[in-house]
């Protein structure tokens, strides 16, 4: 596939993922620029959300894989387009990558992997109040198994209380 691939390392194994630049391009410049900094490189896998710790907005429950900053305050800036499923066609399937984020353009260092197909997440999709839905941008490409590993991992909480270590995230 085209675009860009990196490697996470984890305290429980690697996994790839694969940056969809030609349908997502600024989301994938963020998340590229953050990684070649070294801006996820001993960050953590903080929150796994499933249906049984669900704790915020329960109403539209998702099952993903929550990793880099909680930190909502390292808001990017400049803010930079936000693009949704309507605009690049990318959907929340299982296994989808997608930015993390506050209000509109509001993206900080987080990222989070759908471990279902999670339409809600798409543009004009609840999970959101403002409907705008989150911006999908790429996919895992190895290492499902370890990624699942990391899914078993949830606790009582959607916030990990003992979260999962990254050492690096490299280009591959």
């Amino acid at each position: 596939m085209t675009g860009e691939h990196y490697l996470i390392d984890t305290e429980l194994g690697n996994f790839s993922i694969w940056l969809d630049v030609k349908n997502a391009p600024e989301t994938c410049g963020y998340f590229s620029q953050l990684f070649k900094q070294g801006e996820f490189d001993g960050s953590s896998i903080f929150r796994i959300v499933n249906a049984e710790n669900a704790e915020m907005r329960t109403t539209t429950p998702i099952e993903v894989v929550q990793l880099g900053s909680p930190d909502m305050s390292a808001i990017a800036d400049p803010k930079f387009a936000h693009e949704h499923s309507g605009v690049t066609g990318l959907r929340h399937k299982q296994w989808t990558i997608s930015a993390a984020r506050g209000e509109v353009g509001e993206n900080y260092p987080s990222l989070f992997i759908c471990m279902r197909d999670e339409p809600e997440l798409d543009h004009g999709g609840g999970r959101h109040p403002d409907g705008q839905g989150f911006a999908a941008f790429g996919e895992v490409e190895s290492g499902l198994e370890i990624v699942q590993a990391i899914y078993a991992k949830a606790e009582d909480g959607e916030f990990l209380a003992s979260p999962i270590a990254i050492a690096s995230v490299v280009t591959c």
